[in-house]
């Protein structure tokens, strides 16, 4: 899991008074919190893409307006949850963001518990997603020590076939799936089929279709 004092709360507003008030909130219950007075700002000083965090984000600002900035943000890989804030009533908007990935959003005047439960269950998903990264690049890493042919004979035996079937499906002795089957299990570190499919399935959702 991320510490806390991994985590960044970044604030895109072009109010600076809105800014400082949001800092005071968001540090008040122990946040380190960064702020930008445009969306132009906050990408001159882009953190990396898996970073952890929030970022708080006015829908509405001058030159490049927090939409845009979302787009750019996703073709640059950057994932990091997103909490939209609106003075505007801007609902449609609003919904354009969260189809595009944001966490939330918030009408002003909003309260300050308000603020604080969305921003925190923004750092939560994204902690929860770093974490499953984390866990399918580690599955990526155990598999691709795998040769072409003990990656066919652990997808079949991933999928639950017997040696026998495995064999006869890839043209090959039962002896010789034996030998594969040993070294895939060796090779990642699973004791049986059913650990190695929730291995496989972890490095890829779709590899046993």
């Amino acid at each position: 899991m991320t510490e806390l004092e991994d985590l960044a709360i970044h604030v895109v507003d072009d109010d600076a008074a809105f800014r400082r008030s949001l800092a005071f909130l968001f540090e008040s219950v122990g946040w380190h919190v960064e702020t930008h007075a445009s969306a132009e700002d906050f990408l001159a000083v882009l953190p990396a893409a898996d970073t952890a965090g929030c970022l708080v984000l006015d829908i509405r600002m001058p030159m490049m307006s927090g939409l845009e900035l979302q787009q750019v943000l996703r073709s640059r890989g950057w994932s990091v949850p997103i909490v939209f804030i609106t003075g505007h009533g801007d609902v449609d908007l609003a919904v354009q963001a969260m189809k595009h990935g944001a966490c939330d959003f918030l009408e002003k005047p909003f309260k300050d518990q308000t603020m604080l439960d969305a921003v925190g269950h923004a750092i939560k998903r994204g902690c929860e997603a770093r974490d499953e990264a984390a866990r399918r690049d580690e599955a990526r890493a155990l598999l691709d020590r795998l040769s072409p042919r003990e990656r066919e004979v652990a997808r079949l035996v991933a999928r639950g076939m017997p040696n026998k079937l495995v064999g006869r499906q890839l043209e090959i002795s039962e002896k010789t799936v034996h030998v594969h089957r040993h070294h895939v299990m060796e090779k990642t570190g699973v004791g049986s089929a059913a650990e190695l499919a929730r291995l496989m399935l972890r490095a890829d959702p779709a590899s046993l279709d």
